[in-house]
């Protein structure tokens, strides 16, 4: 979870009110499931927030293992189990079309050197360094 830094001092501080009890769940093959469990500062359940259930799996590319991160619609354990393979295949599809844009944009980005094209100085002169 990204941390939010307190916008007086810049410190990170952490939200008392979004406080949650993390339990990780695996088959050790396929991946990892979370289970979120809403709290309180003093640690006690807070019923006035829903659990969340986060799956994470890893998609192998020819650099290694990109993990990808995603959020399970369920409300047990059990649903988010048999949700698991869809949340991640949807997860891993909008993380390919993302890496595409990515690679697009990057291949579509003119760079121009400092100084203007080519090299060429005030009055189309070659500058020397």
């Amino acid at each position: 979870m990204a941390q939010r830094p307190d916008e007086r001092t810049g410190e990170p501080k952490m939200d008392a009110a979004a406080l949650y009890l993390e339990e990780v769940f695996t088959d050790r093959k396929v991946g990892t499931l979370r289970r979120l469990t809403p709290v309180k500062s003093d640690g006690s359940p807070d019923a006035g927030r829903q659990v969340a259930y986060v799956g994470e799996a890893q998609l192998l590319t020819s650099v290694g293992a990109l993990p990808i991160t995603f959020e399970i619609d369920a409300k047990s354990l059990d649903e988010a189990i048999r949700k698991f393979a869809g949340a991640a295949k949807e997860a891993v599809e909008r993380t390919v079309r993302d890496l595409q844009d990515l690679r697009r944009q990057a291949a579509s980005s003119i760079v121009v050197p400092q100084g203007g094209m080519g090299g060429l100085g005030p009055g189309g002169k070659i500058q020397m360094p």
